[in-house]
């Protein structure tokens, strides 16, 4: 039997509670083994002070549980009241048009702002930034992406990623090897991407390679790359080992994206989809807004642990999610008290009034 829940050791899997408060159930699934995350989401929180008290109450339940939180900006942005209001990222790339020495000191003041109001909330990381290209074909990326020139892209988001680290996140990249280039939306479908591998190294692949040395976790795309491999990106060794730890030479975390989203049905049921991202090389798999499946993937998990599977590499696993622990722990009045925090927010204030997508 693998013991994945030691003292400060996380488990491998990321799931979500049901409120603004801890349920019962809730907390009987807190103190499972396997279990070593919690996403919210915007159902979860309120105010500043009702979120710190919810991921407080979280880690006196299970002190080495990792928080997270979707904090992109635009559309994907679950802490609202009480929150600086983030712009989407292809303002910035607007912005750099004009104005790109302005464009990229705001970037990296935003992820600063992001981080830290993400870490004064309780959270240790935000999944952040996308490094999808901007090509107009996905409506699910969207303005989420920072720019359709990587060039410009990689610069973004690079200082974006800077900010994150001076407030002392770690930074997660998605979602490789790139999700911009196909049109359908992998909550709802299995996207298809039936460019040449070549097409993709030259252009999607570009921001994650450009952008790697600022990178500590990578989330995969539920994509297909058709003419790469016949496993979505999220359940492949071909990109998880092949290039993204071998000729990438990434030795980040691995996040996959959502199991319970439709397009990771191509991987087959839940055991089937836990295994499979497993084998392709994921540190921490999340499973979302499905209690029932979350329960499944677990008892997948302590299948596996019976077993002995996967020993070796989820005691790397668990090195590796030490490192997107907070690295500091701001308190909210002090920062909104702070010079640069009145700055920022006062900067994309302005931002938003006078620039539209």
């Amino acid at each position: 039997m693998i013991e994945v829940a030691k003292k400060n050791t996380p488990g491998v899997l990321m799931l979500d509670v049901q409120g603004k408060t801890l349920t019962a159930d809730d907390l009987a699934l807190l103190q499972h083994p396997h279990v070593g995350g919690v996403i919210l989401f915007s159902r979860n929180v309120d105010e500043p002070e009702q979120v710190l008290a919810l991921t407080s109450a979280i880690r006196e339940q299970r002190p080495e549980i990792l928080l997270a939180v979707d904090q992109e900006g635009g559309r994907v942005q679950r802490l609202r009241e009480g929150f600086t209001r983030l712009p989407p990222m292809l303002m910035f790339g607007h912005l750099w048009q004009k104005e790109p020495a302005h464009a990229l000191g705001l970037a990296r003041d935003t992820g600063w702002l992001m981080a830290s109001e993400v870490l004064a909330a309780g959270f240790d990381f935000s999944f952040a930034p996308v490094l999808d290209l901007q090509t107009g074909l996905s409506e699910v990326i969207g303005n989420r992406a920072f720019s359709e020139d990587k060039d410009v892209l990689v610069k973004l988001a690079n200082a974006f990623m800077t900010g994150m680290h001076e407030a002392g996140m770690a930074t997660t990249g998605k979602h490789f090897p790139g999700h911009g280039s196909v049109e359908a939306d992998s909550h709802l479908a299995l996207p298809v991407d039936n460019r040449s591998l070549q097409q993709i190294r030259d252009n999607d692949l570009q921001p994650f390679m450009r952008c790697l040395p600022l990178l500590d976790a990578v989330m995969p795309a539920h994509v297909l790359y058709a003419q790469a491999d016949t496993q979505c990106a999220g359940f492949s060794p071909f990109w998880l080992q092949t290039v993204l730890r071998g000729e990438l030479g990434f030795d980040g975390v691995i996040f996959s994206d959502d199991l319970v989203m439709e397009a990771a049905t191509a991987a087959g049921a839940m055991p089937q989809r836990v295994e499979q991202a497993l084998q392709a090389g994921c540190d921490m798999l999340l499973v979302c807004n499905n209690r029932a499946a979350a329960r499944e993937a677990l008892a997948t998990l302590d299948n596996i642990s019976s077993a002995g599977k996967f020993e070796t590499q989820l005691r790397h696993s668990s090195v590796r999610l030490d490192t997107m622990r907070r690295r500091q722990t701001p308190q909210w009045g002090d920062l909104q008290q702070s010079a640069r925090w009145r700055t920022v927010h006062e900067s994309l204030k302005q931002l938003l009034a006078h620039h539209t997508l």
